[in-house]
């Protein structure tokens, strides 16, 4: 029941809904700005705003010594109009409206309900930024911190199905997908080669819709999605992770903003503070689980990333070497792998 609460408050936080994050230590009622209306606003009674802490370090609104590990941030009387609400959330309007504030901070009510709306906003691929009061009177939807924790848990991920699937790269190939019960995004793992008793080369790839399908030169997904297929049917046997986890977790929607930063001068680390979200929110214990149910507990990653080899170790997945992906870069992504060679410790 737990998870299936903090579906139901998600889908109101989509639909522009009030709903209602409980915690111990204080519960909150919230409106998510991006998809508010006025006259919900109006029936809502309160002007005080809720942004994460990455959004409100790059409006200065916290301290050095806070944005080290930022904490969502309330502002009092911010915003008396969804309008006026997004000129502060949306960095997209930062341009056309420089000048913001000044603002009065005040405690948030319940550091764990913040925090989970934040991770529930991220969650439905919204701007973390939400117009909030003290619970007040009953609540239609509400859900817990803790139910918002249950639906993010990787255990509730089980194989739904599997097939053999010929692909370019392997004419043998086989297909499985894996469910849990509230999801919409089901992730796969295409399985190449035949087990030998060796550990597998793995590639943990993040869905990319503009990469992996438009062909995207911004990026170096789509190369390397078909690359390592490539390489694996070369080896004995491998395993691709496709995790349904767009634009490094923060959704397609998002993603795109991030682009659109890009394009005024912003890196892409940058980029997704700006619009205040982690650097890196993918979950990669869904890859955990994954290979756990699919028995494999020994890899090779093909990966460029060292922290990917650290967060499966992490899940008890033992990765025994890691392989290098190597590609050729193009005028368009350039400076956006330099970034993540420079900072995000992508050793390429």
């Amino acid at each position: 029941m737990g998870a299936r609460r903090a579906a139901r408050a998600i889908d109101a936080l989509r639909r522009g809904w009030p709903f209602r994050v409980i915690a111990t230590e204080g519960a909150l009622d919230l409106i998510a700005v991006e998809s508010a209306r006025d006259p919900a606003l109006a029936a809502f009674d309160s002007h005080d705003v809720l942004i994460s802490g990455e959004r409100a370090v790059t409006l200065k609104l916290t301290n050095q010594r806070a944005a080290a590990t930022p904490g969502p941030v309330r502002l009092s009387d911010a915003a008396d109009s969804v309008a006026a609400a997004l000129a502060i959330a949306d960095p997209a309007l930062d341009l056309a409206h420089p000048l913001k504030g000044p603002f009065r901070t005040v405690p948030t009510g319940g550091e764990t309900a913040a925090a989970a709306a934040m991770t529930m906003a991220r969650h439905a691929g919204l701007l973390p930024a939400f117009f909030v009061r003290a619970a007040s009177g009953e609540a239609e939807t509400e859900a817990s911190a803790d139910d918002v924790a249950a639906l993010l848990d990787p255990a509730r991920l089980e194989i739904a199905a599997r097939a053999r699937l010929p692909v370019e790269a392997s004419e043998s190939a086989e297909i499985v997908a894996f469910r849990s019960p509230e999801e919409a995004s089901d992730h796969v793992a295409l399985i190449i080669g035949k087990r030998d008793g060796q550990p597998p080369v793995v590639r943990l790839h993040s869905e990319c819709l503009t990469g992996d399908v438009l062909g995207s030169l911004k990026c170096d997904c789509g190369p390397q999605l078909h690359a390592a297929l490539h390489a694996m049917a070369d080896a004995p046997w491998g395993v691709l992770l496709y995790l349904r986890q767009e634009g490094r977790g923060i959704g397609l929607v998002n993603k795109l903003r991030a682009y659109a930063l890009q394009d005024q001068g912003y890196d892409t680390v940058d980029a997704n503070l700006r619009l205040g979200f982690p650097v890196e929110a993918r979950d990669f214990a869904i890859a955990g689980r994954m290979l756990e149910l699919l028995g494999i507990p020994r890899i090779r990653l093909m990966t460029n990333n060292p922290e990917k080899v650290a967060r499966l170790e992490k899940e008890g997945v033992a990765v025994i070497e890691r392989i290098p992906l190597a590609l050729p870069t193009n005028p368009h992504n350039e400076h956006y792998l330099a970034t993540k060679r420079d900072r995000t410790g992508h050793q390429l």
